[in-house]
């Protein structure tokens, strides 16, 4: 398949939800909310949803941002998997 023949999966601008794990801290939810600031200047950390692991070690957050382009998303991929505080980003 070349260049002119793959179909973008997503379209753009869309809504995009995005789930980040990482030990449980105090700051975890607000430091990763400013991360995505970084890169979608409507995203309002408040909407953070934030799920403890059973044992209460780990912390799953979802957040949903708002997606202008694939550029954008692999960035803010780049910028969460490379942050210290996460373990892991879907």
């Amino acid at each position: 398949m070349n260049d002119n023949q793959e179909k973008e999966l997503l379209t753009f601008p869309c809504e995009f939800p995005i789930k980040v794990m990482g030990l449980k801290q105090d700051t975890f939810a607000e430091t990763i909310g400013q991360v995505i600031k970084e890169f979608d200047p409507t995203f309002n950390p408040e909407t953070i949803t934030v799920r403890d692991s059973r044992q209460g070690h780990y912390q799953a957050l979802q957040v949903v941002v708002h997606a202008t382009s694939r550029e954008q998303l692999d960035s803010i991929y780049m910028a969460l998997t490379h942050h210290p505080m996460v373990k892991v980003v879907l």
